[in-house]
């Protein structure tokens, strides 16, 4: 009989491919299959995040209900950011736990299982070339990996102490993952790197590597994320907006909209050079869907810095905002700054930005009324609609069934809210 692996995943993009690794590894060389019942499960993983402090705090009440509710005999391991920054603390911490497995040691996890005590969070580990057996959640888009690791150093981020260098996957091995992928029905390819943009291997660029993926026939789509301000060069935009297989929408996190904030996070670009790479995109692509991510109350951050970042937000109009309110990380400078702001002026600062961005968001979802979309369905909701996304990133859900699945129709909009937009398939 096989056992039963449980898991549940906090966080990126990147966690949640780091967690079908794992699945993959498991499910072929120990005779795991996935549940969904937590009390069902052999193993129990947790695959942590910590960017930001409450997934942090999360994770110990998690391990204490998992604990009390397991049955006799199963296991506990604690995978990813957390994993990797903490190490031996989790078990010191919480004895319960089995075995901690680091964001950069994931193909260690066969190592780790049969190991009481297990810790592996060696962050200088390359497993860029590790050959992982193949698990998709989706049978519909694939995510990819193309590089592993974060060579920034944003005062705020923890990220590059969690994650490790940054290393780029050779283009040939992204290339054959993803025709692997596309011949399996995947027809929406999702690259993955912590910069993706900054993709460099062998003379090629993120560009470049775009461009290879997109001539494999059986793909239609390509997204990606995130790519970083600081590389987007000319030719990365133009590529972005020439290539048809490329979807037109882009994630450019501002994190601040004061030039001043910004050298403070150093974040190597200034409010004036992601206002000129906005608009090019906005001119190049009029229907673009342009996202961010927004930190307020950021050490030092005065009232002006603030409506500098209100400034940008009036300009560029984000069709999409994760905005969160600054909280220090352990291993990052900025945890070090002494001047910070008071937490009441901080909630203000986020209710201010998220209330103005909601009227934007309203404006712009109530205009998406009577257009009309080519969407690729990939989810079946438990409303019994079907959804998928527009090639600019709108979601869209639509009536029907598992037929319209993998499939991509066009769709006229007849009730539009701000996190779905409704249609019906033309």
């Amino acid at each position: 009989m096989s056992k039963k692996l449980f898991i549940e995943t906090l966080g990126c993009a990147m966690n949640m491919r780091d967690s079908e690794h794992i699945i993959a590894e498991l499910s072929k060389y120990e005779n795991y299959s996935l549940t969904t019942d937590l009390k069902d499960a052999d193993l129990i993983l947790i695959n942590t995040c910590s960017v930001r402090e409450k997934p942090v705090q999360k994770l110990f009440s998690e391990i204490g209900v998992f604990n009390k509710k397991k049955k006799e005999g199963a296991k506990i391991g604690v995978c990813g950011c957390t994993a990797s920054h903490l190490g031996e603390e989790i078990i010191k911490k919480a004895p319960s736990v089995d075995f901690v497995l680091g964001a950069r040691n994931v193909s260690k996890i066969r190592d780790v299982l049969h190991k009481k005590g297990a810790v592996e969070v060696d962050i200088d580990y390359d497993e860029s070339q590790f050959a992982f057996s193949e698990f998709r959640s989706s049978l519909y888009k694939a995510m990819v990996n193309i590089s592993i690791g974060c060579d920034k150093q944003c005062t705020f981020c923890i990220v590059p102490s969690t994650r490790g260098k940054e290393v780029s996957i050779p283009a040939n091995l992204i290339v054959q993952e993803a025709k692997k992928a596309a011949k399996s029905g995947a027809k929406e390819i999702f690259l993955l790197g912590q910069n993706v943009n900054n993709y460099s291997h062998e003379g090629k660029d993120f560009s470049d590597l775009l461009n290879m993926v997109s001539e494999i026939d059986e793909v239609e789509r390509i997204r990606f994320t995130s790519p970083h301000p600081l590389h987007m060069d000319d030719k990365f935009l133009e590529v972005f907006a020439s290539n048809e297989k490329v979807c037109k929408s882009m994630h450019m996190p501002l994190q601040s909209g004061s030039t001043e904030i910004l050298k403070r996070m150093k974040r190597g670009y200034t409010k004036e050079w992601f206002l000129d790479r906005a608009f090019r995109l906005r001119d190049m692509i009029p229907d673009v869907h342009i996202s961010t991510d927004i930190i307020v109350a950021f050490p030092g951050e005065s009232d002006e810095d603030f409506n500098q970042t209100m400034d940008v937000l009036e300009k560029v109009r984000f069709e999409q905002l994760f905005s969160f309110k600054y909280s220090p990380r352990p291993l990052t400078k900025a945890a070090e700054f002494a001047d910070v702001v008071d937490s009441k002026v901080a909630s203000q600062r986020l209710s201010t930005l998220q209330k103005r961005h909601d009227e934007i968001l309203d404006e712009i979802t109530d205009a998406q009324m009577g257009r009309e979309f080519e969407v690729y369905f990939e989810e079946l909701r438990s409303s019994g609609g079907v959804a998928g996304r527009s090639d600019n990133g709108f979601l869209v859900q639509v009536q029907g069934s598992e037929e319209l699945l993998g499939k991509t129709k066009r769709v006229k909009i007849t009730y539009p809210r701000r996190t779905t937009l409704y249609g019906e398939v033309v």
